[in-house]
Order: C-alpha cells, then structure tokens, then sequence
C-alpha cells in the first residue's frame, strides 16, 4: 500500500460517529479495528522508513565522527510530513478499504 498518496489529514479532525460506526454497528469493534490497521500502517511505514535510511548507514569504529547527510536528513523529514497512521487508518476505514471479519459469526 502506498501511504504517500493517501488523503488523510495531517492534523486533528472531528469525525462524525455514526459514519465510523456503521460498518459494525458498535463504536468501540470499530475503535479496536482501525487501532489495529492504525498499528499495521505504523509497522510497514517504519520498516520502510529503517530501509532506506539503512542506505545512508555508514559503519565506523570511531563515535568522534558524526556526518550529517543532507538526503539521509530529507528522506526522515518526508516520513515525518507523511498523516500520523491513526488518520491513515481512520480513512482507510471510512473509504470502506479495511478488510474485517467476526470468527464467532461465521
């Protein structure tokens, strides 16, 4: 999934309750459910963000030398521009994109 098109906010937003509501008719499965995309996204968004600063890792022997690289600087400053992942997950939800399922249903 690509995160870095996504039109969530990047501020806080007031959501109305019964739209995050109505797919499963209790506030708080679905609460429990976009925490869990929320934490997803939160996983894949960091281990896309470790690879690619993993680019820039220069291994020394020495902690006197510290080098700051400016494209290592831009790539962490982009990620920390990206929506937070609740707000991700929160329009993934409500655009109908999150997959659940109720084992004791089925």
């Amino acid at each position: 999934m690509d995160y870095k098109e996504t039109k969530a906010p990047v501020s806080t937003v007031t959501y109305d309750k019964a739209a995050i509501e109505t797919p499963t008719e209790n506030i708080y499965e679905a609460i429990s459910i976009i925490a869990k995309r929320a934490t997803q996204i939160n996983s894949d968004l960091k281990k896309e963000l470790v690879d690619k600063l993993d680019e820039f890792a220069t291994y020394n022997d020495s902690l006197e030398e510290v080098f700051e690289n400016k494209e290592q600087i831009e790539v962490s400053k982009f990620y920390e521009r990206l929506p937070k992942p609740h707000a991700i997950a929160v329009e993934e939800w409500l655009e109908g994109k999150v997959y659940f399922r109720t084992p004791d249903a089925e």
